[in-house]
């Protein structure tokens, strides 16, 4: 818990100087960047660098992990409505040291990722199957 305190105090100026992100969303992509270097563990030392992509990937799942049908509500609610925004917010938590980066990483890494309503609406959304008679049934 200290630890998280800590994290809160240091993302507060963030947040001072940039409102578009609240302090949840701070966390839940520093998060996703743990999520998903985990996920690589079985990799090589020398390819466990997290790429733009690899950690939209890791972002998205967690997402979905944890808030289910209601991720893309809570997202948008901490200002988080496009993969652009995750590479904003992935950047200033670098600015301020509280994650690393290669000189090769750029937030345009994060441009056009994916798109958040095919992402978090879609998987909940149910499929759609012509019916006899032309009327759609729901499967």
């Amino acid at each position: 818990m200290e630890k998280d305190k800590e994290f809160r105090e240091r993302v507060a100026p963030i947040v001072a100087a940039d409102p578009r992100y609240r302090p949840a969303a701070y966390q839940f992509v520093a998060e996703a960047v743990g999520y998903t270097t985990r996920r690589r563990q079985d990799t090589p030392a020398a390819s466990r660098h997290i790429s733009g992509q690899n950690l939209l990937e890791g972002f998205r799942d967690l997402a979905l992990e944890q808030f289910g049908c209601l991720a893309g509500n809570v997202l948008h609610d901490w200002g988080i409505a496009r993969t652009e925004d995750v590479g904003n917010i992935v950047f200033h938590l670098v600015e301020r040291r509280l994650l690393g980066a290669s000189e090769k990483d750029s937030p345009t890494d994060f441009a056009d990722g994916f798109a958040f309503d095919e992402a978090f609406a879609r998987p909940f959304r149910p499929e759609t199957v012509p019916a006899p008679g032309g009327l759609p049934k729901i499967a």
